[in-house]
């Protein structure tokens, strides 16, 4: 699904389903009331958004697993497997299973630490649990009620921020704004703050700068003509981070994010990229759809997230984790 024009503007079409979002927000409040949450044994940190769509949740799932593994911890990963055929709880093996079994962000999540994925998160933490794991690092889930998290860690895309500000179908929050503040303990705000979120945000727990870095690979496209292509939440996302990069952008593709690539699609693009002298460039999210055969010939663009300050990230994870 491509988030429509209205989700940033508003406009009539935001007015006209607002009765709709009513529904919604009913919906969820049901589920919370109706569910136990379970508490694992060990503690468990939650990376979630309040917006549907990208707002830089895997890499920030990363960021921290990886500090976690600096320290010496055995941390697990946890993932509903969005898109995914398989619905666990199931351990993620990347030898084995295909994007279309876990979904995409698990493969990419397998790569750090052992990865399960459920759509029922309180089976899928037990089985980390039994695997050994003594920190559990959920990547989504702010709005699912049936795990009690430790320490939960609020994504905002500095970029797109809340959009229009309205409830799905309005607008592309999943819950009401203030809502989403506090349950969080903390407040990660990736890239610039173009729509002023910071101001919303205010003073009542801490704020995590970070940013979005290319990889010295990616680097490698200054002024190289790209032809590129993504299925995210935010596709202009990644048109940005090819400008940043210096590349010379020949033509560009938006796709749903989650898209499941099909082998003559992506042969599509590679001969139109060739036809302008270009590469084929998508996300290391992309990457994991592609067909087996196709993956040799797109350049994969990877990012990883960087902390302003990593000491006040540290602060904030040892209120989970000493």
């Amino acid at each position: 699904m491509k988030a429509p024009a209205f989700w940033a503007t508003g406009g009539w079409p935001a007015l006209a389903l607002t009765p709709a979002s009513w529904l919604w927000r009913l919906g969820a409040g049901l589920r919370k009331a109706t569910t136990t949450p379970y508490r694992p044994s060990v503690p468990l940190i939650c990376v979630g958004n309040a917006t549907a769509g990208g707002a830089g949740k895997t890499p920030t799932v990363l960021a921290v697993a990886g500090d976690l593994l600096a320290r010496g911890r055995r941390v697990g990963l946890l993932s509903r497997g969005h898109g995914a055929r398989l619905t666990g709880p199931v351990r993620v093996d990347p030898a084995r299973h295909a994007a279309a079994d876990v979904g995409d962000e698990p493969l990419l999540l397998a790569g750090t630490a052992p990865t399960v994925i459920a759509r029922d998160r309180a089976a899928g933490a037990r089985l980390l649990e039994q695997i050994g794991i003594d920190v559990i690092v959920m990547d989504d889930g702010l709005q699912n009620p049936s795990l009690a998290p430790t320490l939960c860690l609020l994504v905002v895309d500095g970029g797109a921020g809340i959009g229009n500000g309205r409830l799905i179908p309005a607008g592309p929050l999943r819950e009401p704004w203030r809502d989403a503040l506090e349950k969080s303990d903390a407040v990660i705000l990736i890239g610039e703050d173009r729509t002023g979120i910071a101001a919303r945000i205010g003073d009542g727990r801490p704020v995590l700068r970070a940013v979005l870095e290319p990889s010295p690979a990616a680097l490698a496209l200054r002024a190289r003509r790209v032809l590129g292509f993504a299925g995210i939440g935010r596709p202009d996302k990644f048109r940005e981070t090819l400008t940043g990069l210096g590349a010379e952008i020949v033509g560009f593709r938006a796709f749903d994010d989650h898209h499941p690539y099909r082998p003559l699609e992506v042969m599509e693009l590679v001969e139109r990229a060739v036809a302008e002298n270009a590469i084929a460039v998508t996300t290391a999210k992309d990457a994991v759809r592609l067909p087996a055969e196709a993956r040799a010939m797109v350049t994969v663009v990877d990012v990883s997230l960087a902390w302003r300050d990593p000491a006040a990230a540290r602060a904030v994870l040892a209120r989970a984790v000493v």
